[in-house]
């Protein structure tokens, strides 16, 4: 029972930035790269998505953040309800749920439009590019703002968490 309080500061540390660094990458996307590529030919910016979601696609370290985080929240949720600490644990939980949305909009909406993003031309040939382009980028870049919305909001509440779960340990002291 001594390691459930030691785990559970590090946990809840480990899923708070974890989240920050996923809230981080959408909200790249929604600032930097997807207005950036709004300037851009429609070639261009086929060409440029396939090619990041590739990236992301086959990078360990996003699939490991991508779940890892997910994994975290949960396990920091369940730490502090066994610890005692229902408002922290109210607010871990309430993160969870959070970061779940922005999995499943991930899901439900970014992949499919990503894998329908790179089978469009293959093998037959050269795809319309304006029309692949009008069919992906208004509803990834809409449900990539709903992504950045619920995992901010997972991060607040992580941070309430955080403090929540620091004022219960000072309190044990």
């Amino acid at each position: 029972m001594e390691t459930l309080p030691a785990a559970a500061g590090p946990v809840l540390t480990a899923a708070t930035i974890g989240t920050g660094l996923m809230a981080g990458l959408y909200l790249t996307f929604d600032v930097g790269v997807m207005p950036a590529l709004a300037r851009r030919d429609d070639q261009s910016y086929v060409t440029v998505m396939r090619r990041i979601n590739g990236v992301l696609d086959n990078s360990a370290l996003f699939g490991l953040l991508f779940v890892g985080v997910f994994l975290a929240t949960g396990v920091a949720a369940a730490l502090q309800r066994r610890l005692g600490r229902p408002d922290a644990a109210r607010w871990a939980r309430t993160a969870f749920v959070l970061y779940g949305v922005s999995i499943a909009v991930t899901m439900c909406v970014n992949i499919p439009l990503n894998r329908m993003l790179a089978r469009a031309g293959a093998p037959s040939g050269s795809p319309d590019f304006g029309a692949l382009r009008g069919r992906f980028e208004r509803p990834w870049t809409s449900a990539n703002i709903a992504r950045t919305v619920a995992c901010t909001a997972a991060l607040a509440a992580l941070g309430r968490a955080v403090v929540l779960h620091k004022r219960a340990a000072t309190a044990q002291s």
